[in-house]
């Protein structure tokens, strides 16, 4: 049904859509009303009883969040039996909530500590949990779950069966014995967790996080004979300004440089360097595959070629369609790629000793943290990255360190990986691996730009689940002539619940005429990721993609077959060229069949 609804809150009339919540209008109307279950990204729940308003005629006061306005009502917001109501609920949830807020991860950014200061909490009412119910779950690399700090607003649930359709978490037991947990209360590191994080960003309290490696950070940068260098993501660049008070949308990526210096990191370098590299790679790739199905008939050849850049993309299809995974491309991601090439041609170039090399991936995902433990990368006789560093965590750091990032002034990046195209710049949005890849690919193959004005293939952008376009090949070079005509198809999805949607579309036969496929595990591609600042909404996730754009558009290259330094890695170590030997064994990996079997 259409139309609106006249309404009646706290003795003002205002006329709302139909079926809008009461919570809706009254932030529609600069009403604020306290929730703890509510989050704008996940389905209803009315979990936690705190938005609980009065509405005439009802016997009970009534969840804000779940009522949905269908005729006139007279709403009030703060009648006395209201705040007592909502003073009670945070009492009652403070009674069961084990730990001190000076010592949790979370605190002053924890939405329970807020209601308690808001709601004048001073003591505890109903008593306090002085010793832990749970141990602390620290098996994976990724994501820790403190279940002591868990305030059961099943966000979390919600975010992975609903938001990701992973399912490793649900609300266990009934009553006084409920719990959040894994399947048979196994450890994270033991279930189908793809690592993704999204479940943290959008966790209330302290009762998940990230597995922070900052103390293993600060004594090597405090140990004179290691040699500390530091990669930074864009994503992470373009978001790390919230934890400094600043509002989403302005990146800080001289700043950043600034500061990571002062922090101690002897070099500070570019992933969009890799990310150039990794186009050259994974784009060789694919055109070698295209060239063994259409010229050499190789039915053995796995199209379409889907992204590798996404680790909780990777561990998603590693579980849950492992029939499928020849067609992911085998060029690692930036990051990993940064790692092997900084623990050979970096050594070999600076005469730093491989051992001596410590290697930190600024990153704006959790599932950066599993992809540098991963067995297979080691390709430099060594552990490629050795630490993988969340937005949250850096900042963190530069807190401690005493620096005010904003006041930074602006540096460069430390040369020979401190220049990167634009189009790596854009892999921290979804759409923006794809969009670097035809950049790239359509000027090889035909030796024109791409069709697109000013660089923008707009077909590739925006928070869509999943898109499809395509773009047509013809007067093609000599070398690529047998791609002329060829109308060049490509899908774009973020979040796993819509790279579900992709793989059941390939089961079904659907993009059998599909040539290229991007995903991302987190909503928005990595300006979404799980380890960017908190808190996190569509609007929020959309200033951090302009902000990358805005700054893309600014750069002098944006194509990555035009950025020197990857030319120079090339000619002076990389002979062979993409898909090369060395670069094979260096840059590229292979995946594991792990199936949803649980032992």
């Amino acid at each position: 049904m259409g139309g609106t609804v006249t309404v009646e809150i706290n003795e003002k009339k205002v006329s709302v859509p139909f079926g809008t919540t009461i919570l809706e209008a009254c932030k529609e109307n600069q009403v604020h009303i306290p929730t703890l279950c509510h989050h704008p990204d996940l389905c209803i729940a009315g979990a936690c009883r705190v938005c609980v308003v009065d509405v005439e005629g009802m016997r009970t006061l009534q969840t804000a969040c779940s009522f949905p306005i269908t005729s006139p009502l007279k709403i009030k917001t703060s009648t006395p039996m209201v705040r007592k109501a909502r003073r009670h609920i945070i009492d009652l949830l403070l009674s069961e909530h084990y730990g001190e807020c000076y010592s949790c991860v979370r605190n002053n950014n924890c939405e329970l500590q807020a209601l308690a200061k808001e709601y004048g909490v001073d003591s505890f009412t109903f008593g306090h949990v002085d010793k832990p119910v749970f141990e602390i779950d620290k098996s994976s690399p990724s994501v820790i779950r403190d279940m002591n700090k868990c305030v059961l607003c099943k966000r979390c649930v919600r975010t992975c069966i609903d938001l990701q359709e992973v399912g490793v978490l649900e609300a266990i037991d009934r009553g006084g014995k409920t719990h959040i947990g894994t399947f048979y209360d196994k450890a994270l590191a033991d279930v189908i967790c793809i690592n993704c994080g999204q479940c943290i960003n959008r966790c209330p309290t302290g009762a998940l996080h990230a597995n922070d490696p900052s103390d293993d950070i600060w004594a090597a940068i405090d140990d004179p004979k290691k040699h500390v260098v530091i990669q930074t993501a864009p994503s992470p660049r373009a978001a790390i300004g919230e934890e400094f008070g600043q509002a989403p949308g302005k990146s800080f990526t001289g700043e950043l440089n600034t500061a990571l210096r002062r922090i101690g990191f002897d070099k500070v370098f570019d992933t969009n360097f890799t990310a150039d590299l990794t186009i050259m790679e994974e784009g060789t790739e694919l055109l070698n595959r295209l060239k063994a199905a259409i010229v050499d008939k190789d039915e053995s050849v796995k199209l379409p070629q889907f992204t590798s850049c996404s680790p909780g993309w990777v561990k998603y299809i590693e579980h849950f369609y492992p029939e499928y995974i020849d067609h992911l491309s085998t060029a690692k991601s930036p990051q990993q790629m940064f790692g092997a090439v900084i623990k050979t041609f970096y050594a070999q170039e600076s005469g730093v000793n491989s051992e001596d090399i410590v290697t930190v991936a600024l990153m704006p995902c959790s599932a950066k943290k599993f992809e540098c433990n991963r067995p297979e990368m080691n390709d430099s006789g060594f552990k490629d990255v050795d630490y993988g560093l969340t937005t949250r965590e850096m900042a963190k750091m530069i807190r401690e360190a005493g620096i005010n990032l904003p006041e930074m002034p602006k540096t460069h990046f430390d040369y020979p990986f401190g220049d990167a195209s634009g189009a790596g710049l854009i892999f921290g949005a979804t759409g923006g691996v794809m969009e670097a890849a035809l950049r790239t690919a359509y000027e090889l193959v035909t030796g024109r730009e791409v069709p697109f004005e000013n660089l923008r293939i707009e077909p590739c952008r925006g928070f869509q689940g999943v898109k499809q376009a395509s773009v047509k090949l013809e007067n093609c070079l000599e070398k690529f002539n047998f791609l002329e005509g060829v109308e060049f198809k490509f899908v774009v999805a973020h979040g796993t619940a819509n790279a579900k949607i992709v793989m059941e579309m390939l089961k079904r036969g659907e993009l059998n005429d599909v040539h290229f496929v991007e995903i991302m595990a987190c909503p928005g591609g990595c300006i979404g990721g799980g380890g960017q600042p908190i808190p996190t909404s569509e609007v929020i996730r959309t200033a951090r993609a302009k902000a990358i754009y805005e700054e893309e558009e600014s750069l002098p290259i944006r194509k990555s077959h035009e950025n020197p330094h990857v030319n120079y890695i090339y000619q002076k170590f990389l002979t062979e060229g993409p898909c090369g030997h060395l670069s094979h064994k260096l840059l590229h990996t292979h995946y594991t069949k792990r199936g949803k079997f649980i032992s």
